[in-house]
C-alpha cells in the first residue's frame, strides 16, 4: 500500500462493489484527484457498468483490493458488510491506518470493528439520494447531503471525503444511525408504495396515464410537505369530512383488486388523525368519526 503521487492527500482507492452506488462514487472521487486501484464486479452487469464508469480501472478480487487501496470503499448491501469486513479480518488483509468507508445508511462505523481492531481507520458516510448507477448520478452529488459518522478524531476526514465529491457533510451519531435510516426508508419508499398504489386507483377508475395525471398534484403536495411541514396538508381527514371519508373506503373496497389499496388507505389516514390531534387541529368528535368511517374495512372481513 504505497501512498500515491501527486497532489498531496491523494489516496489509492478500491471500490467493493460495482452495483449503483459504487461506481458512482469512484468517479466522484476520481474526479476529485484520487487514484483508483482497482473495483470488485461479482457480474456481467456489475462489470459492464465498471467499464462504462470506471475505464481502464482493473477488476480485482476483493482481498487484492484491500491489499492494495489506502482507501477501501465498501458499497454493498447493508446485510453482507459485516461478514465481508469480518472475513477480511480473518485474511489479515486489513492494514493499519487504512481508511476503511461503507456507504450503508443503517450501519454506522462499528460494522467496521474487525477492521478498526487491525489499525484501520474507519468511516460511514450515505448520500440521501438514489443512484440509477450512471454518469447522470456524479453531477446529482454537487449539494447531496451525506451522513457522516465517524470516531470524533477522525470525523473531519469523513467530512472531507464528502466535501470532494461535491457533497454537504451532515454528522450523525452512531446511536442514532438506524433512527435515521428509518426515516428516509420511511420517507423515500413508502412514498413510492403510495404513489404506486394511488396509480392503480386511478387506472381502475379509467384514467389512462395515471402519472401524469398526478404529477402536478403529488409535486405540489411534496413542496408543501417539505416547506411546511404538517401546514402543507390538506383533505377530508384534515377537514374531518368522515362522509368522504366513507366514501373513499367504500369505492376501494368495492373495486374488487384494490383490498391492499384500501387497508394502506385507512393506515395512512389514522396516522393523519393521530398528527393532526397531537397538534390539536382536530377535535375528538371528529377523530372519531373520522375512524368509524375508516373501520369500514375491519367491518367487510368479519
Amino acid at each position: 500500500m504505497a501512498p500515491q503521487a501527486g497532489r498531496p492527500g491523494r489516496l489509492g482507492v478500491g471500490v467493493i462493489g460495482m452495483g449503483h452506488v459504487g461506481p458512482v462514487l469512484g468517479s466522484a472521487l476520481r474526479a476529485a484527484g484520487h487514484a483508483l486501484v482497482g473495483v470488485s464486479a461479482s457480474s456481467e452487469e456489475s462489470r459492464e457498468r465498471a467499464d462504462a464508469m470506471l475505464p481502464g480501472v482493473p477488476v480485482l478480487e476483493v482481498p487484492d483490493i484491500v491489499r492494495r487501496a489506502e482507501m477501501v470503499l465498501i458499497a454493498i448491501p447493508d446485510d453482507q458488510i459485516a461478514p465481508l469486513v469480518a472475513g477480511l479480518a480473518g485474511l489479515g488483509a486489513w492494514q493499519p491506518g487504512q481508511l476503511v468507508v461503507h456507504t450503508s445508511g443503517a450501519h454506522g462505523f462499528s460494522v467496521l470493528d474487525p477492521a478498526r481492531r487491525r489499525g484501520a481507520i474507519p468511516l460511514a458516510i450515505h448520500p440521501a439520494m438514489t443512484f440509477t448507477g450512471t454518469s447522470l448520478d456524479v453531477a446529482r452529488l454537487e449539494g447531496t447531503p451525506f451522513a457522516v459518522t465517524a470516531p470524533t478524531p477522525v470525523l473531519p476526514i469523513g467530512q472531507a471525503l464528502v466535501v470532494e465529491m461535491g457533497g454537504e457533510p451532515v454528522v450523525v451519531g452512531e446511536a442514532q444511525r438506524a433512527l435515521y435510516h428509518a426515516a428516509l426508508a420511511h420517507g423515500a419508499n413508502h412514498l413510492v408504495t403510495l404513489v404506486v398504489e394511488a396509480g392503480r386507483a386511478l387506472a381502475d377508475a379509467g384514467v389512462e396515464d395515471p402519472g401524469a395525471y398526478m404529477r402536478p398534484l403529488l409535486e405540489a403536495a411534496l413542496d408543501r410537505a417539505l416547506r411546511d411541514g404538517e401546514g402543507g396538508l390538506s383533505g377530508p381527514v384534515e377537514r374531518g369530512d368522515a362522509g368522504t371519508v366513507t366514501r373513499h373506503m367504500r369505492a376501494l373496497l368495492d373495486a374488487g383488486d384494490l383490498d391492499d389499496v384500501a387497508d394502506t388507505y385507512a393506515h395512512m389516514a389514522e396516522a393523519t388523525v393521530r398528527m393532526l390531534e397531537r397538534s390539536g387541529r382536530l377535535s375528538e368528535r371528529a377523530a372519531t368519526q373520522l375512524r368509524a368511517a375508516l373501520a369500514l374495512g375491519d367491518l367487510e372481513d368479519e
